[in-house]
């Protein structure tokens, strides 16, 4: 069964943990790019799977080297701060999102499957969903809690994204995404060296 309390409790924690965290901006990022439902697919689905990993392992997720998944979050967000960075515009009116050549469901999904599994794995709030499992004995509404406050913040950071466009040109959005990409693969890279 179950519970309410246990459940609204580590959706409170989850959310405000990462709120704040690198998975906003890259739903920032990829739905000022993509269809936001296909994006939301493929970031829920992640996410999903983190939390029954997470749920799962319990705090044997603490045990990961930090430094191998710093590098790997380091190398992602180097390669997409380079395709922000360096993608040529076309027009430059700023003022919609050009369709993409390929954005299939699969392939703009599995995009945000794939950089939202590799950059969250051994998360804070991958690794704070561990131990509330192991805390409460009760996955069910603790998984319940991670996943359904993950999916808020990524569904903010995409609805965000949508909004932000509508007030600022795209190649300005697309700059600064680049740029704190950048900073965030930087950062990545010395947490794994240090």
């Amino acid at each position: 069964m179950i519970s309410i309390s246990v459940t609204a409790l580590v959706f409170g924690v989850v959310f405000l943990a990462e709120l704040p965290d690198k998975t906003a901006l890259a739903g920032l990022v990829l739905g000022t790019r993509y269809r936001a439902s296909y994006v939301f697919a493929g970031v829920a689905a992640a996410f999903a799977l983190h939390v029954v990993l997470a749920v799962a392992a319990g705090s044997v997720l603490t045990l990961l080297p930090q430094q191998l998944v710093h590098a790997l979050t380091g190398v992602l967000f180097l390669g997409g701060a380079a395709m922000l960075l360096l993608s040529k515009g076309g027009d430059e009116d700023g003022d919609e999102v050009k369709a993409p050549k390929d954005q299939s469901f699969w392939r703009v999904s599995g995009a945000g499957f794939m950089l939202i599994l590799v950059a969250e794995f051994g998360d804070l709030t991958q690794i704070m969903t561990a131990n509330m499992a192991a805390r409460y004995d009760d996955p069910l509404s603790v998984g319940l809690g991670a996943v359904l406050a993950l999916w808020a913040v990524a569904g903010i950071g995409i609805v965000g994204g949508k909004a932000l466009m509508k007030r600022v040109p795209l190649s300005l959005i697309t700059k600064i995404a680049g740029v704190l990409m950048l900073a965030l693969g930087v950062w990545s890279l010395i947490e794994a060296v240090a």
